[in-house]
């Protein structure tokens, strides 16, 4: 009776164990339809920026105005920093897909410099603005200024953090379809950063020279 019992215990398991096994699913581009929606929020938070720039853009409050602090050339080149990464980048998403590593490692480690380089002029920028009691806390207009070109820095900064990562985890784990859909993620982001730079260029340091 007891063999019975033991035999009809098993057989209940193996059955309950059957039904309710779950299977690990990963949806197909679950990830890259979650960064899209991610991104979409981080345009309204650039959007809001853009606004309270957009009011408090000529409000000097006796203080300097655009025209007076900006250096045009110096912001050129930084654009063209951030410009020419977005081309390296798309050098290294090709040589990932044709999984040549050491080519990826290298446009990846351009790319990272060229981000580095954006982050140096901008520092020093606002460095220099400050030490010309140009401040955030000087005017509307100064506020608004570094609340803006100072979170699209910040997202830059972000952005160069993880592109490192990934350079350290490509030679470990190879050119996974997850190291690939973690480059494809930052290809998006460092891409979307670029969109709103230009903006920032025109909108905030070629207007802010015009009279």
């Amino acid at each position: 009776m007891s063999e019975i019992n033991a035999t009809m215990t098993g057989a209940h398991g193996a059955d309950a164990g059957s039904r309710y096994h779950v299977r690990e699913h990963h949806p197909e581009q679950g990830t890259l339809l979650g960064f899209w929606i991610y991104l979409m929020s981080d345009c309204l938070i650039f959007a809001s920026l853009f606004a309270t720039y957009a009011v408090l853009g000529r409000n000097y409050a006796g203080g300097p105005s655009g025209a007076e602090l900006f250096d045009l050339k110096l912001v050129a080149i930084n654009t063209a920093f951030l410009l020419v990464s977005s081309i390296t980048f798309g050098f290294a998403m090709i040589s990932a897909q044709a999984r040549n590593l050491a080519k990826t490692q290298l446009w990846l480690a351009v790319t990272g410099i060229l981000g580095a380089c954006f982050l140096a002029l901008e520092i020093y920028e606002f460095f220099h603005l400050i030490h010309e009691g140009a401040g955030p806390s000087r005017s509307g207009f100064l506020t608004a200024f570094f609340s803006l070109v100072g979170t699209h820095g910040l997202h830059v900064l972000f952005g160069t953090i993880w592109l490192v990562t990934l350079m350290f985890q490509l030679p470990k784990h190879g050119i996974t379809p997850e190291n690939m859909r973690r480059l494809s993620c930052l290809s998006l982001f460092w891409h979307f950063l670029d969109v709103v730079w230009i903006f920032v260029f025109t909108f905030v340091y070629l207007m802010g020279t015009l009279p």
